[in-house]
């Protein structure tokens, strides 16, 4: 007992080292120069080195260590420092225009306006007559002309691209970042790389021709392509925490290490030879997946984890882990800022220490193999949950079951899939495509169902203090499940603060899924959403719904959408492609009929309408004067005005009429000029209701809302916004014409309606 003792104490200590380098390499890619850091770290680890050759003690050894990582950290940003500064000299920073030659040594990852982001290694960098060479990390983008031309590019491409750069954040690796506007020369990789980009490639192509979704995950699990993915299942991945299957995380991996070490056990190799045989095994699918940095971390991870518990010792696992952690600070110190590498961590730390102890606890209701099913998943969630809410301010209630439902089918999907992509034969390629295909399609339905819970999704505090509330949640989580026998009273408390947890999220819960629909008026016509500096309209005829733009984001406008009950719409309505009209549109793609829309003015504003068409819905053009039907109201499109620019003017007004209907009227962002090109083309009459045009903007043509002499003005905006908006003038305008204005950022959601005796009636959330 005493020996294992020791050795728990002693497997420890390199934890220490870890968090010491991870903090230097923190403070070193945050200051300039870091050679300043290093060697002040440098004449410590001398007098802890004289300290313990005076005194002997071994935490003085840890320290001399733990120095001497942090230091070896601060010297690799140090000598990076001398390329950052010949860069320097060419004026990046003042967008000057580059010539550059590069390999790439990651995934082109696609951008919202269509273009794509890569990593790569810059070998010459040119400006004028000056030149600057060597192994210059660098990120480069291109526009949605130059992806197209990079379609042959894999890992190893060696290109040549000239464009301007963009100053680089000198805590980050990139010492150059470049947006490209030419590409000279882009040739498919070479070699062993186009050896594996085959077998990429021949796995995509055998996917073609299988029911989707299921199809275009395959790709995803297997090799970590998602190129085949739609947007409708990538997104119903995100949401329900089950992205990390498609990202080659170290799940993938830990199941290529699990699989192969079972059927090495199966076949009675030894232990060692087990172990050899799926680090082997591994090391061949970080090659085929291809060793970008965030593949050969998480490979690095999941062995470690695996092999840990292989071996049946995690604490010597921790020891690794740790060991392993300084190693990539040293060698990489800019990951101490990578939130998926403290991701990967922490998830392999939760299951060298967490998992068992919750298997344990959870054993004590339930069969062993169900406790350490439930245990895996759940130990992932607690440590990684207070990361993830920095970037995510919402805790996935049911992402747990989620992946418990999803993980059985993974492990088949993933390595039939891989198995497919290395299949010498085409017929046993597509038989083991089409095996895979079975769990996958299953893992799109748990994605699809989990995402479209109403409840899925709790609303948590952002930033440090959301995720320091969030660990002591989760840490009272552990101790009420673990039930540790020694601290019987710590434990008494944690099983009282997860009851009371319990039920506030379950109130919480009801009160936005059940409830939520009941705290709004039954007999709403009209909504507006508060949804931010943004716009996001409602308006319903009988059972048929249209959505009037989205908002700047999508959780603003699905929580809004969850409150007025509302699953399917039968119309959306884009009056323009600012970001704050369309922003939300993952919310409503794939549950929208027809989409009616104003005109594209950028490459981008026709991918989203083709995402829309994608998800099932018919595309409409609009035109002034075009009319339509909901229900039983009756619509006009009063704009786009011919003539004006995609954009704010050519946005689509709309006027809304029908029998116990309150005439609406809604104008997008028009500016005074196209308002009164309206006036002059269209013969306004008196109406209820008016969506005040770009959310209070000072640019409106009095004229248009003396004419609609409304009852009530909608007005949507966001609260203390840098625009001043809604201006003094519009507030004036309508308190000139008679008009009550009704705001989000201070009323909350707005409802309107007419109510059975014909009077007109305004709701506000906030009263």
């Amino acid at each position: 007992m005493s020996d294992r003792r020791a050795l728990r104490r002693r497997a420890w200590r390199p934890v220490a080292v870890a968090a010491a380098t991870w903090v230097g390499a923190a403070v070193a890619t945050a200051m300039s120069p870091a050679w300043i850091l290093a060697a002040g770290l440098v004449a410590a680890v001398g007098g802890a080195v004289v300290c313990f050759a005076r005194f002997r003690h071994p935490v003085v050894a840890v320290l001399a260590v733990a120095l001497a990582c942090a230091a070896a950290s601060a010297g690799t940003v140090a000598t990076l420092e001398p390329t950052r500064e010949a860069v320097a000299r060419l004026s990046v920073d003042g967008g000057r225009h580059l010539r550059v030659t590069a390999t790439v040594t990651g995934h082109l990852s696609g951008s919202v306006d269509g273009g794509a982001w890569f990593d790569a290694t810059v070998t010459e960098v040119s400006a004028g007559q000056a030149t600057v060479r060597g192994a210059i990390p660098a990120r480069i983008g291109v526009d949605a002309e130059g992806h197209e031309s990079l379609s042959a590019v894999g890992q190893g491409s060696e290109l040549t691209l000239s464009g301007r750069a963009i100053p680089a954040d000198p805590a980050e690796r990139a010492v150059l970042v470049l947006r490209a506007t030419d590409v000279e020369r882009a040739p498919p990789p070479q070699g062993v790389w186009a050896a594996f980009e085959t077998l990429r490639d021949g796995l995509v192509a055998s996917t073609r021709g299988l029911p989707q979704p299921g199809a275009g995950l395959i790709p995803g699990l297997a090799v970590g392509d998602t190129s085949s993915l739609d947007p409708a299942t990538e997104e119903a991945m995100n949401i329900s925490s089950l992205s990390h299957l498609t990202a080659v995380s170290g799940a993938n991996c830990a199941l290529v290490v699990g699989a192969a070490f079972a059927v090495l056990a199966a076949c009675g190799a030894r232990r060692w030879l087990r172990v050899t045989g799926a680090l082997l095994v591994l090391a061949g699918f970080v090659v085929l997946v291809t060793p970008e940095p965030s593949v050969v971390r998480a490979a690095a991870m999941s062995a470690i984890g695996i092999l840990a518990l292989g071996f049946g010792r995690p604490i010597v696992g921790i020891a690794v882990l740790a060991a392993a952690v300084t190693v990539l600070l040293v060698m990489d110190p800019w990951l101490c800022r990578s939130l998926g590498f403290a991701l990967s961590a922490a998830a392999t730390t939760a299951l060298l220490v967490l998992a068992r102890p919750l298997a344990d606890g959870l054993g004590r209701g339930m069969p062993r193999p169900l406790a350490l099913a439930l245990a895996v998943p759940t130990s992932a969630q607690l440590v990684c949950g207070p990361l993830i809410v920095l970037i995510n301010p919402h805790v996935p209630l049911l992402g747990i079951a989620a992946n418990l439902l999803a993980d059985p089918a993974a492990a088949p999907a993933t390595i039939a899939g891989a198995l497919a992509c290395i299949a010498p034969f085409p017929w046993l390629r597509d038989g083991l495509t089409a095996l895979a295909w079975i769990p996958a399609a299953w893992i799109a339905g748990v994605a699809h169902t989990t995402a479209s819970a109403a409840a899925q999704n709790l609303p948590w505090p952002d930033g440090l203090p959301g995720a320091a509330l969030l660990a002591a949640v989760g840490a009272a989580i552990a101790v009420a499940i673990a039930r540790p026998r020694r601290v019987p009273r710590l434990t008494a408390i944690a099983t009282l603060v997860v009851a009371i947890l319990i039920g506030a999220v379950s109130g919480t819960s009801t009160i936005r899924t059940v409830a939520g629909p009941l705290t709004v008026p039954a007999d709403w016509q009209v909504a507006m959403c508060d949804v931010g500096q943004g716009d996001a309209t409602l308006w319903r005829s009988g059972t048929a719904t249209a959505l009037v733009d989205t908002g700047p984001e999508p959780e603003p406008l699905a929580e809004c959408l969850r409150t007025f009950g509302v699953d399917r719409l039968d119309l959306v309505i884009l009056t323009h492609f600012d970001k704050d009209h369309v922003g939300g549109s993952a919310t409503i793609v794939g549950r929208a009929n027809v989409v009616v829309h104003g005109p594209p003015g950028e490459p981008a504003d026709q991918r989203l309408l083709d995402r829309y068409a994608a998800g099932g819905a018919r595309l409409v053009a609009a035109t002034m004067g075009m009319t339509g039907q909901l229900g039983d109201t009756r619509w006009q499109a009063l704009g786009p005005v011919p003539g004006m620019e995609p954009g704010n003017d050519a946005s689509v007004a709309i006027d809304v009429t029908g029998p116990g209907f309150p005439r609406t009227v809604m104008l997008g962002d028009l500016g005074a000029e196209p308002q009164a090109a309206v006036l002059r083309r269209v013969d306004i009459t008196r109406s209820e209701i008016v969506k005040v045009s770009h959310h209070g903007s000072a640019d409106q043509d009095p004229e248009l809302y003396r004419r609609l002499h409304a009852d009530v003005g909608l007005i949507g905006v966001g609260a203390g916004n840098t625009y001043g908006h809604p201006t003094a003038r519009l507030l004036d305008l309508l308190r000139e014409t008679g008009t009550v204005a009704a705001r989000t950022d201070t009323d909350g959601i707005l409802a309107v309606w007419r109510d059975e005796n014909g009077r007109l009636t305004l709701w506000r959330q906030r009263q």
